[in-house]
């Protein structure tokens, strides 16, 4: 088994991704942007019933860890999934919970 391990940063960097899902707020901003594809950050917490404060710093752990990305419209920024692997992550893990 330790021939087929993975090298210690990429299997580092698994773990943070993951840590990334260890929050309901950021799972809800994820889940949001699932099913819009495209919201702004006042959208997002009016959705949420939060304050943009409190989004706004959960969307920059979301972009730093590279599962959003953000376009600006004049003054107003929006924030999309990064890709379809983020979708993929969600349609396994709510498989693997919805199973009995």
């Amino acid at each position: 088994a330790l021939a087929l391990m993975p090298a210690e940063d990429q299997l580092y960097d698994l773990a943070e991704l993951f840590k990334i899902f260890g929050d309901s707020t950021r799972v809800k901003i994820l889940y949001a942007l699932l099913e819009v594809e495209e919201l702004c950050v006042c959208d997002i917490a009016e959705t949420l019933n939060m304050t943009q404060s409190a989004i706004s710093h959960q969307l920059r752990i979301l972009k730093h860890a590279r599962m959003v990305k953000n376009r600006r419209a004049g003054k107003v920024v929006y924030y999309s999934l990064t890709d379809d692997h983020i979708k993929t992550l969600f349609e396994i893990a709510f498989e693997h919970i919805m199973e009995d």
